[in-house]
């Protein structure tokens, strides 16, 4: 059963102390940071994501990042060519690079609950280091590596019920998570679905309140009338 609201163990230990500003593509972020961010390029996706890097390295926030393993050293490299020194964040535990294996595809498959849950962890072990924030990075080109076309639906409505029910555990903080969306790789549809799934959006270098922004309740209740209709 798809939980409405959420559950006892999210507000478990939840923070809201921090009102640090977090800048991003040249605004400051309010209440609401779970944002989408969509690019044509991997150019164009780190020249506006570094700023925000780099300045959550420079005022001491925690940095999580998840990208294709397969990306590692470039990702480090555009890194240290934002004037990002690597080796002590890691050290110190400031910076945590994750690849999809450890995270979203762990034993080869998206489970949905199981990457909620390791988000939640991820938060709460942020504030037992001692930072006030983190920051998340992840790149979701994952969802685009099924082997056919069924695998790819059940894939794309989990993804889209995963980001919908991040909506029930973010306002409990104000971490910020950027997931990145490269446009050359997922079709219209599945960029329509994850639109609707943050309630911030960030295309053509441009932040914004999404308009076409869906409350959670009534997303996973489509969700579940797609999947009865399937079905029959």
């Amino acid at each position: 059963m798809i939980p409405n609201n959420p559950d006892a163990k999210f507000r478990a230990g939840a923070s809201t102390e921090s009102h640090e500003p977090i800048r991003f593509a040249g605004s400051d972020l309010g209440a609401q940071r779970h944002i989408c961010a969509f690019f044509h390029s991997s150019d164009e996706a780190y020249r506006v994501m570094l700023p925000f890097i780099k300045d959550g390295f420079d005022c001491g926030h925690k940095s999580f990042h998840v990208i294709d393993p397969n990306l590692r050293n470039e990702h480090l490299q555009r890194l240290a060519s934002g004037g990002i020194d690597v080796a002590p964040a890691e050290q110190s535990g400031q910076f945590e690079l994750r690849n999809w294996g450890d995270t979203y595809l762990r034993d080869g498959c998206f489970d949905k609950d199981r990457m909620i849950d390791l988000v939640q962890e991820m938060l709460e072990a942020g504030r037992q280091q001692g930072f006030v924030l983190t920051r998340v990075v992840a790149h979701m080109e994952w969802a685009e590596e099924r082997p056919n076309a069924t695998d790819r639906t059940c894939m794309f409505d989990d993804l889209v019920e995963y980001e919908t029910r991040l909506n029930y555990i973010w306002p409990l903080y104000r971490d910020a998570v950027i997931c990145v969306y490269d446009l050359a790789k997922f079709g219209g549809h599945i960029v329509i679905d994850v639109l609707r799934t943050h309630p911030m959006v960030l295309i053509g270098g441009v932040i914004q309140e999404n308009p076409f922004f869906q409350p959670p309740d009534e997303f996973l209740q489509e969700l579940r009338e797609r999947r009865a209709t399937r079905t029959h």
